[in-house]
């Protein structure tokens, strides 16, 4: 049974540091994608605070496509370069959202969303997915945050 928690009063930073190695011990030396995208996707869920979705879209051709996720069902396919998702992917910038409602053309998959933090997995400098994380409260994801997926989105470039 594994339980990777961080203490509450633990500082983001160093709280994203314990992720990273915990999704390292998860995903050494599994070849498979997607029991890594799902251990990574209930690591994100369990790990970070007040989220309502973590998980992952794999670009699969001109459209991203659900992987992996922990919360309420989700929109299965979204075109490159619609939403939030669609917008990390096209142009493999981290997309930090403070309020969803206000960004441009954003696909609102669950009602109860305000605010988003989107990471493209980048291999050989192509996206080949993204993390997505959505929170019902506005402003939820800062710097800190955008810092440590960015992070795993790193190591995992090989394994996903």
């Amino acid at each position: 049974m594994f339980d990777f928690r961080p203490d509450p009063a633990t500082p983001k930073p160093e709280a994203y540091r314990q992720l990273l190695d915990a999704a390292e011990a998860l995903t050494a030396g599994e070849p498979d994608a997607v029991a890594n995208m799902a251990n990574i996707a209930a690591l994100l869920w369990d790990f970070l605070p007040d989220l309502n979705w973590s998980g992952f879209y794999r670009v699969i051709g001109d459209e991203l496509v659900l992987g992996p996720f922990m919360g309420r069902p989700a929109c299965i396919r979204i075109p490159m370069g619609q939403g939030v998702c669609g917008a990390a992917a096209r142009d493999g910038r981290t997309q930090l959202v403070e309020d969803v409602h206000s960004f441009p053309g954003h696909i609102a998959c669950d009602s109860v969303t305000n605010s988003e933090l989107v990471v493209p997995v980048l291999r050989d400098g192509a996206t080949v997915a993204v993390i997505d994380l959505d929170s019902p409260a506005k402003a939820r994801f800062d710097r800190d945050d955008a810092n440590g997926v960015e992070a795993l989105a790193r190591m995992l470039a090989d394994r996903i």
